[in-house]
């Protein structure tokens, strides 16, 4: 059965009046977590989206760069973005659920969030109101300021990652430090070992697109720091 399938399943109990954020509380370990960090995504997508007072069809579409979602699921992934426009229940609310599903998992959180970033480029428009939107998410979530500069970066014309927050390290750590801590990012980025963790499949996309940021990063440091090849 595929991750749809069975989000379609969980959306069913929804008939019943149930609330989409009681849904966060069903998905917590594995493989389960799969299933919830995608109506996660979505969901918290669906509330950035009316951040900045619209909801285009750009960042609907941004879900399918995402999750390479099939066409026969786009139903489904259609009723949690809706379902989570028309809930009363704040952005905050519901980043504060997912914050305790993945309390264990701060690998995961950060994929949630560059991902929600992804989406919100996905018009041509950074709105500030989406910044202070995905800035409190980021808090809320318990990630570093540096944390979030750096996803923010990678997706935002004009913003040039530093290549130390990047590969998490510091100017004053020696050169082999440094590749010791790009070679574990590369391992851990790989897109294998992110499923193993809990990323769903269809959202590979996220790995790859850190892992370009990664290696460019180690890249930029290896030239400053060690002109000769390694």
């Amino acid at each position: 059965m595929s991750i749809w399938s069975r989000i379609s399943d969980a959306l069913k109990a929804l008939a019943s009046g149930e609330a989409l954020s009681s849904l966060f509380d069903r998905f917590r370990t594995p493989p389960e977590r799969s299933i919830g960090f995608t109506i996660a995504i979505i969901a918290l997508g669906a509330k950035m989206a009316k951040a900045d007072g619209r909801v285009t069809r750009d960042e609907v579409i941004a879900f399918r760069q995402i999750f390479q979602l099939p066409k026969q699921d786009e139903a489904a992934a259609a009723k949690v973005f809706d379902l989570a426009r028309q809930d009363v229940a704040g952005y905050e609310a519901y980043a504060a659920k997912i914050a305790r599903m993945f309390k264990d998992d701060r690998e995961m959180r950060i994929d949630l969030l560059e991902g929600l970033i992804h989406i919100a480029m996905a018009d041509g428009v950074y709105h500030p109101k989406e910044d202070a939107f995905l800035a409190r998410v980021a808090e809320i979530f318990g990630l570093e300021e540096r944390v979030f500069q750096c996803l923010r970066a990678r997706h935002v014309p004009g913003m040039v990652p530093d290549p130390y927050s990047v590969l998490g390290v510091s100017p004053g750590d020696s050169f082999e430090a440094i590749r010791a801590r790009y070679r574990t990012l590369v391992r851990e980025c790989h897109p294998d070992a992110m499923v193993a963790r809990g990323l769903p499949e269809e959202a590979v996309q996220i790995a790859t697109n850190r892992l370009a940021t990664i290696n460019q990063a180690w890249e930029t440091l290896r030239a400053q720091r060690q002109p000769e090849p390694a």
